[in-house]
C-alpha cells in the first residue's frame, strides 16, 4: 500500500475533483495500453475522488 498526501490550494482541489467526476472508462481506456490498465486507472482515479470528497470536494 502507498499513502500519498498532497496539498493543494482549495480552488485546485475541486478543479481534480470536477475532473475525476466528469472523466469515464472510455477516455482512461483511450490512454491505457490495456483494459487491464485502463480499470486500474479507474480504480485509482476513483480512490482519489474518494478521498477529495471526503475533505469536502465533492461536486454534484
Amino acid at each position: 500500500m502507498t499513502i500519498i498526501e498532497v496539498e493543494l490550494p482549495d480552488d485546485l482541489a475541486m478543479a481534480l475533483a470536477q475532473f475525476l467526476k466528469r472523466v469515464g472508462y472510455s477516455d482512461y481506456l483511450s490512454l491505457a495500453i490495456d483494459k487491464q490498465e485502463a480499470c486500474e486507472m479507474v480504480d485509482a482515479g476513483e480512490t482519489v475522488r474518494k478521498a477529495l470528497a471526503d475533505k469536502g470536494f465533492a461536486p454534484r
